[in-house]
């Protein structure tokens, strides 16, 4: 798999020299059982480390620096144990460049009535120190994150491993690089957007290049490496020729192979991580990538048709949270408008994403109506069921919008023997006619990426950390 950056979180205590250095003592205690705790109750996707009690304006401020500077941390946990001046975390927090979630917890889980006193009430004060803090953070306008819940509560620990998912996401959303090839579709609205605004909004590299770039190290690939593929594909795969001769349907899978190669060693050298392709500009090529899209989406790699390079950058940022499970791009194909049993079909060309498959993929070679070349060969298969959402982004020309709809994918029952693509159903909510409504009122689009492996709450902590307007139908 395409993979990224080993990330963990850091652990901030607040509080103050007002208690003294025995109340400070404790306190740095109970933190440091509160992490040990975290990480082996927790079952966290990153570790997380305790890193500091802080009690003064200079200590916040250094330890935010070392978050800035550090790459591995994606972001920072405060707890306010006590009662923490909240004008000391001005100069931090206004230099802190990454996602902060602030822990509402205390140690101790009930009140002990029968010995509290004012020197418990003094050092477990989490409920004075909250309030103090989430004012400044208020009032910085920082798009923080707040979990409100004893530390070994289950709960607590999903809200808190979702928003550290969303966290590397906004870490990776720096270093995603969408290579295209070949510009938008022509004529399509949807698919178009500002390049320079998606850089610094969400760190996205956006860069074009001609189809005869990848041509040119598409005719590098050998015949060794390309034979070396399919006997992978062999055992992966079942192999269908159909109705076609045997060395017809090997030339025509072996072409795909071609293309995967040339475009993983062409996307290795420029460190892309997405990227887009568009049937109507493919000069010098036999066959539009199909198969070859489809194995590089296996291994982690964003994509989109049409050069839609805003949902290739999305796939990307959503595999990367979702640990490329169950996650790709989608497009809203047809629908089924039976009473009582309406759902959309979800599809593309060629080009579904092989981690939504319940079943064993078939590598087929059909015709293809669009692109004017040779049959492609691409994979087949039906998609797996499951609660998820799908997304898209669109740009409204003063800024950029998340749409956010959650479905119930199932797996299909009925055979489509004349299909030569994969397909995933899925049943949108709240019901087929609002959610249909509500996002085209919303201006939705019809290329998404779809995920079965997340909780919506990742992609909106994502969207509320880059100050995205969201809609969401649930």
């Amino acid at each position: 798999m395409l993979t990224s950056q080993k990330r963990e979180f850091w652990f901030v205590v607040g509080s103050q020299h007002l208690y003294g250095p025995e109340a400070l003592n404790e306190v740095e205690s109970h933190a440091k059982e509160i992490v040990d705790a975290l990480n082996d109750e927790g079952n966290f996707s990153f570790p997380i480390k305790f890193k500091a009690l802080v009690t003064t304006a200079d200590e916040i401020k250094n330890v935010m620096k070392d978050v800035n500077y550090q790459d591995e941390v994606a972001g920072v946990i405060t707890w306010m144990h006590t009662f923490s001046p909240a004008k000391m975390w001005i100069p931090g927090t206004k230099l802190l460049q990454k996602p902060l979630l602030h822990l509402s917890t205390q140690f101790n889980k009930e009140i002990p009535w029968e010995t509290i006193d004012m020197d418990f009430m003094n050092l477990n004060q989490s409920a004075h120190g909250d309030r103090e803090y989430g004012f400044i953070n208020a009032r910085l306008n920082i798009k923080n994150k707040v979990v409100v819940g004893h530390y070994q509560d289950e709960e607590v620990h999903k809200e808190m491993n979702n928003w550290m998912l969303s966290a590397v996401g906004y870490a990776e959303s720096q270093n995603i690089k969408v290579a295209r090839f070949g510009d938008n579709m022509r004529n399509v609205a949807v698919t178009e957007g500002d390049k320079v605004e998606a850089a610094i909004q969400f760190g996205w590299t956006v860069d074009y290049f001609g189809i005869g770039d990848l041509v040119a190290e598409m005719d590098k690939v050998s015949d060794e490496d390309i034979q070396s593929t399919y006997d992978e594909c062999q055992d992966l795969y079942d192999m269908t020729p159909g109705d076609n001769e045997a060395d017809f349907y090997e030339a025509h899978v072996k072409e795909q192979i071609k293309i995967e190669i040339g475009l993983r060693r062409f996307l290795e050298e420029g460190g892309y991580t997405a990227f887009t392709t568009n049937f109507e500009d493919l000069h010098g090529m036999k066959q539009l990538p199909g198969m070859a899209v489809q194995r590089l989406n296996a291994e982690g790699y964003g994509f989109a048709g049409e050069g839609d390079w805003k949902t290739a950058a999305l796939d990307r940022l959503v595999k990367v949270m979702a640990n490329n499970e169950s996650t790709g791009f989608m497009e809203d194909y047809t629908y089924n408008m039976a009473k009582g049993n309406e759902y959309i079909v979800q599809s593309h060309m060629l080009e579904v994403d092989p981690t939504f498959a319940e079943t064993k993929p078939r590598v087929v070679v059909n015709p293809l109506g669009i692109g004017d070349k040779e049959d492609p060969a691409r994979l087949v298969f039906d998609g797996k069921a499951g609660e998820g959402f799908t997304i898209s982004m669109l740009d409204l020309g003063t800024h950029y919008r998340l749409m956010v709809n959650t479905f119930e994918a199932v797996t299909p029952e009925e055979e489509a023997p004349n299909l030569p693509v994969a397909r995933v159903i899925w049943k949108p909510n709240p019901d087929f006619k609002t959610s249909i409504k509500k996002w085209i009122e919303a201006g939705g689009g019809h290329h998404t990426v779809a995920t079965l492996a997340l909780d919506p709450e990742v992609i909106l902590d994502w969207a509320q950390m880059v100050d995205l307007e969201t809609v969401v139908i649930d």
